[in-house]
């Protein structure tokens, strides 16, 4: 993804990329004027297609860029491994567990901050195992297991810190088809206006596979089939520098989602084409958020 890497060569295709910050303060205005990251790449053989062209249930990848990637991937691979995974790839640009990616940083790519990720575990006691092996490692606590009824009867997760200070949850509830266990099954992410946020995630709906979930002030949630991502507003800081991918199976999709995001009023960040420096028949394309998070609809071409 050209558009977001200084150089075509360098492998991060997951990590979001730096707007200046003279495009974030037009991002900003506009936003209120107009309605206000080498082989990262998985096929999609085995999830559910959706009429739109999209693909669900799961984000094709979601990338953060990380202060210290040799103390990001013991942080991880500690954690994750309970929970049955390890890295799919892994090098010294890009460590990636299937749907989850991490990199270093550098001037077009920001340590990300802010963010809430939860994986999904086996069960309860997948949780605790999580848990303490984030504990007993030195990690910083940030909710020891237990229920969680406000989110749900059957919830249950614990939280940690990564060393960028992001938390890092595992989840169990009963769902009649989660996500496989150790993949990304929801986000929380600090939006400086939850309501403009909305706008643009339901502009680029039809093409991401996303439906509304739950809509107030504070808080609004989209879905896939079975996963799903929340954009709030509270006392806590913002979060930054998040780059989402959405899974397509066809490049018209990829089209359109550009198309409209632009039509509506959203920045560019990369016009629909194929990444071959990814790997053959990579097509995505990229605009920015109004909090200019990098979102990605992306077409494989794999099967």
């Amino acid at each position: 993804m050209s558009s977001r890497l200084s150089t075509p060569e360098k492998r991060f295709p997951c990590l979001p990329r730096c707007a200046p910050e003279s495009r974030d303060a037009r991002q900003r205005e506009q936003v209120d004027a107009d309605r206000r990251a080498s082989t990262p790449c998985r096929t999609r053989d085995d999830v559910q297609r959706a009429g739109s062209g999209s693909l669900g249930p799961l984000f094709d990848h979601v990338g953060i860029a990380v202060s210290d990637l040799a103390a990001s991937e013991r942080f991880y691979r500690t954690v994750l491994s309970v929970l049955g995974v390890e890295p799919s790839h892994a090098d010294a640009e890009l460590v990636e567990w299937d749907d989850w990616a991490i990199g270093p940083t550098d001037r077009e790519h920001p340590v990300t901050r802010g963010l809430h990720v939860g994986f999904r575990a086996r069960d309860r006691a997948q949780v605790d195992a999580f848990w303490q092996a984030g504990v007993d490692a030195g990690y910083r606590d940030d909710g020891a297991p237990g229920p969680r009824t406000q989110y749900g009867p059957t919830y249950y997760g614990g939280f940690v810190l990564d060393p960028d200070g992001n938390s890092v949850e595992a989840v169990h509830g009963e769902r009649e088809a989660p996500v496989p266990d150790g993949r990304v099954d929801h986000l929380w992410i600090r939006v400086s206006d939850p309501q403009a946020s909305r706008r643009f995630y339901m502009t680029i709906a039809p093409h991401a596979g996303l439906r509304l979930a739950h809509d107030e002030p504070g808080r609004v949630q989209l879905a896939g089939a079975d996963y799903s991502f929340s954009l709030v507003r509270d006392e806590r800081p913002l979060t930054k520098h998040v780059h989402l991918a959405f899974p397509a199976r066809e490049d018209a999709t990829v089209r359109a989602f550009h198309a409209a995001a632009l039509a509506a009023g959203y920045e560019d960040h990369g016009a629909p084409g194929e990444r071959a420096v990814y790997h053959p028949g990579y097509y995505g394309a990229f605009v920015l958020d109004p909090d200019g998070h990098n979102v990605e609809v992306v077409n494989h071409n794999q099967g």
